[in-house]
């Protein structure tokens, strides 16, 4: 069994990868982009580490829904994807970094990745149960340690994000006093 659970998990975070990719490859018309930017602005004027623990807790939770997490995680990668098209064309400077390396080359894109990955796939593995009329009591104790990985992960990821926001934000302010 854990075998195939390992081997689910690459598989949705192959699936997870691709929808992302396919979102950032993207045209997106510059007034679309700009009021975008505004929303994004405004959604993460005050955001601290926590902030961001919650917005991606909020994503994530639906992920585990039988079914439906499949679905909504594939969407999420490709609406995520499509934020970081939007985002190039106001910053044009960005389209030459890889959008799958900031998954991949950060480390809070790393326990994203793989919170997100955790929950599509035992959504995935909950509906082939439902689906096989298998008793879903044997499920019960994975399913909660895998949510509490996520919890875990994202709460990690989202102050790490903030740290690294903040840092490179000063970072930015010491290149311009000089």
């Amino acid at each position: 069994m854990n075998r195939i659970r390992l081997i689910l998990f690459f598989i949705f975070l192959g699936i997870f990868s691709a929808a992302f990719q396919i979102g950032s490859m993207s045209t997106v018309s510059e007034e679309d982009a700009n009021t975008f930017m505004e929303e994004f602005e405004k959604l993460v004027l005050d955001i601290d580490g926590f902030g961001i623990f919650t917005h991606n807790t909020t994503i994530a939770l639906p992920m585990f829904i039988p079914g439906f997490g499949v679905a909504w995680g594939i969407f999420s990668a490709w609406s995520t994807g499509f934020a970081f098209a939007a985002i190039t064309t106001t910053a044009p400077e960005l389209e030459n970094i890889p959008p799958l390396s900031i998954i991949f080359l950060s480390p809070f894109g790393l326990m994203e990745i793989f919170a997100y990955s955790l929950g599509i796939s035992r959504s995935f593995i909950l509906i082939i149960a439902i689906i096989k009329k298998t008793n879903l009591q044997q499920f019960l104790k994975p399913t909660i340690i895998e949510i509490g990985l996520v919890i875990g992960f994202l709460l990690a990821g989202g102050y790490l994000e903030f740290y690294m926001i903040e840092l490179a934000q000063e970072t930015d302010f010491k290149i311009l006093d000089f």
